[in-house]
């Protein structure tokens, strides 16, 4: 295992470059840095040449992507093209706000949806079954943006009629939220509709995985032995079915956990939550390429990451997984 690890993380390293190189050119050919700069008045030539001269942007690519290469390394990915601002305390703001909301919604939605899916395979083709199917249906099909919006305008009109504010709608940087319950209580109230909205999906998509997962095990040949030789039902279930079923919904949830670590960008735009989402939309409305590329390195770094968690998983619920 050890060595597979090891394999993992040096081709992650190829993986992160080649990202790096194709996304550095990319934002290089069909963005301009200083574009926007160019079109304010009272802007001189000379402070445009300025900051070419100090970003480097009279140089060809190759020259850049090293410059910015350097800047990753031992500047925290630098700062950005036309304020100088440091990229790094921006991006952990935000990655810490991605957290709080993502963690919380995929966790209850894990619970959830595991609970569900079980359930529904062991009672098929009952009311249960089929009312969580219509669910699963109904959030798949439902528009992320719709439901964001439609929550917004529920609770605004609830705050106008009864003038108490139950949830927050928007702007979770907005307020200082104090320390102890009160940081407790006040992120509870703006992050509610955000991890409502982003556990409506995930609840429909690994719903439906785990009960067709479960379906697939429970009428396997080992779990009809194991019934056969006398073991208590919840036994054949928990300890044969269930561990062996949760093999496919841990490549599903590892690969959306670390997309949604990079921003929900809908939600967070929707909601006004100073996440990675949001702070990847607003890099790219800037044309600014290096808060993109800092955006990318630490949304590819976490999707890899939760790949190999995912991979190790596998041998923890599946003792017949082995890694050369």
């Amino acid at each position: 295992m050890l060595t597979y690890v090891i394999r993992r993380l040096l081709f992650s390293i190829v993986v992160l470059f080649a990202a790096s190189v194709i996304v550095f050119w990319g934002m290089s050919l069909v963005t301009s840095p200083i574009g926007f700069l160019r079109q304010q008045p009272g802007i001189s030539e000379q402070t445009i040449h300025n900051i070419e001269k100090r970003k480097h942007l009279d140089r060809p690519i190759y020259v850049r992507y090293g410059y910015w290469m350097k800047d990753v390394v031992t500047n925290k990915f630098g700062t950005e093209t036309i304020n100088d601002t440091p990229i790094f305390p921006d991006l952990k703001r935000a990655m810490g706000h991605t957290l709080q909301l993502v963690v919380v919604a995929e966790l209850l939605a894990i619970l959830l949806a595991v609970g569900i899916g079980v359930y529904s395979a062991l009672r098929q083709y009952s009311v249960f079954d089929y009312s969580a199917t219509t669910f699963s249906f109904v959030g798949l099909a439902t528009p992320v943006f719709w439901l964001a919006l439609m929550l917004q305008v529920l609770f605004v009109y609830i705050y106008q009629w009864t003038g108490v504010r139950i949830f927050y709608v928007a702007n979770l940087s907005g307020v200082d939220p104090g320390t102890g319950i009160h940081f407790v209580l006040d992120r509870a109230q703006h992050l509610a509709l955000p991890v409502l909205v982003l556990m409506v999906a995930s609840i429909a998509s690994y719903s439906r995985y785990m009960r067709a997962s479960m379906l697939e095990v429970v009428n396997s040949d080992y779990v009809r032995t194991a019934r056969a030789k006398g073991l208590p039902e919840r036994s054949v279930t928990m300890r044969h079915a269930f561990r062996n079923a949760l093999i496919p919904l841990v490549t599903i949830v590892a690969l959306n956990f670390g997309a949604l670590l990079g921003g929900a960008v809908v939600t967070e735009t929707v909601f006004g939550l100073d996440g990675m989402g949001l702070y990847f939309i607003n890099a790219l409305n800037n044309g600014d390429p290096y808060p993109v590329m800092a955006w990318l390195m630490v949304t590819a770094t976490l999707v890899i990451i939760f790949n190999l968690v995912a991979d190790i998983a596998y041998g923890y619920l599946d003792p017949r997984v082995r890694y050369e």
